[in-house]
C-alpha cells in the first residue's frame, strides 16, 4: 500500500513539470516537432510556421 501511495505522490509531482515543458516547446508533438530555422522563426516538420515568439538563430 505504501509502494502505491508514494507512486500516486511522485506522478502527480511530476505531471505539471512535463506539461510546462511541452508548453514552451516551439512546434507541439502534433506538428512534428521543430524541423529547421527560417529567418529568426521556427518551421515545424508538418510545414507549418511556430506562432513562438522565440527567435531562433
Amino acid at each position: 500500500m505504501k509502494t502505491w501511495s508514494a507512486l500516486l505522490i511522485s506522478v502527480f509531482m511530476i505531471a505539471p513539470v512535463v506539461e510546462a515543458n511541452a508548453q514552451n516547446y516551439p512546434c507541439s508533438k502534433s506538428m512534428g516537432g521543430v524541423s529547421h530555422c527560417k529567418d529568426g522563426k521556427f518551421v515545424c516538420k508538418n510545414g507549418k510556421i511556430s506562432q513562438s515568439k522565440k527567435v531562433c538563430s
